[in-house]
């Protein structure tokens, strides 16, 4: 049957009279899979998580008693590993890119904190060019794309003798 045939019909696997249901999607190794092999809602899922964690952590990212080194530290070690879990197998869209990057923004400006304005004299939030010439790493998208190429490499060595490749 093609697929649109089986549209809005719920059907049951049977194996060794064990049933499994049909479901849209779920959760494996902590990666959300869905029926239509999207990525979205394991982004979704992965900017939850790591705004949660932003979250946790955002009394150290504004503190002035810590260093901006070490709250960049911060930000390596316990937000962007929550958020890049899994991100070898990303197809990222120009919107899911878009959604990394106001989220890596946030973080920062939480780090290195508003500006006095030279001109008026007041306070005002750094513009995304000024964040990304203080934060001297790649930024969250070209983490992604460069984790994804090296994980590309190990597949292309693994050679044929590897179980179901």
């Amino acid at each position: 049957m093609s697929r649109d045939q089986n549209a809005g019909q719920n059907h049951s696997v049977s194996i060794d009279n064990i049933t499994f249901e049909r479901v849209e999607g779920f959760k494996y190794l902590g990666t959300i899979l869905t029926i239509q092999n999207s990525i979205r809602e394991e982004i979704k899922s992965r900017l939850r998580s790591g705004n949660a964690c932003y979250h946790s952590v955002q009394n150290l990212l504004s503190s002035r008693l810590l260093s901006k080194k070490l709250k960049i530290k911060v930000h390596r070690t316990i937000i962007l590993p929550v958020v890049l879990y899994g991100c070898e197998a990303w197809s990222l869209t120009l919107r899911a890119e878009r959604k990394l990057r106001v989220f890596e923004n946030m973080v920062l400006g939480r780090i290195f904190g508003p500006r006095r304005d030279e001109v008026t004299g007041e306070w005002r939030s750094l513009r995304n060019e000024e964040l990304s010439d203080l934060y001297s790493s790649s930024n969250i998208v070209r983490v992604i794309k460069s984790r994804r190429m090296r994980w590309a490499g190990h597949v292309a060595r693994m050679g044929g003798g590897r179980g179901g490749v």
